[in-house]
């Protein structure tokens, strides 16, 4: 069985990796002060993926107001869910609020319309 994990929770990991990387990308930088047309290059590119990393952030904050807040049948915590399946961000329990989905095996391809 895959490791799944909650969508938001997934995709705010990924905001988060992408400020590391860019402060990475500006310490590489350093490396190259000698030439300084390379050193502001890795500074831009990491300047570049930290602003990449909050527009993600934003993103999924406004994406998080629409969702659907449920609390969990199996650890008892509220938690948010995108589309019609998703994982509890406490305990990873599936979740589903399609009655047509309850009991079938946790498949995140659900999400696309065209699954059945």
């Amino acid at each position: 069985m895959k490791p799944y994990k909650n969508k938001i929770n997934r995709i705010r990991s990924f905001a988060l990796a992408l400020i590391f990387i860019g402060v990475v990308i500006m310490y590489l930088g350093i490396f190259f002060r000698k030439n300084e047309i390379v050193m502001i290059i890795f500074m831009l590119l990491g300047v570049l993926a930290i602003l990449a990393s909050t527009i993600v952030y934003a993103w999924i904050g406004t994406l998080s107001t629409r969702a659907v807040q449920i609390v969990c049948p199996n650890c008892g915590g509220q938690t948010k869910m995108l589309g019609r399946v998703d994982m509890c961000g406490h305990c990873r329990e599936p979740l589903t609020l399609d009655p047509s989905l309850e009991g079938k095996e946790f498949d995140e391809t659900y999400n696309r319309p065209n699954k059945k």
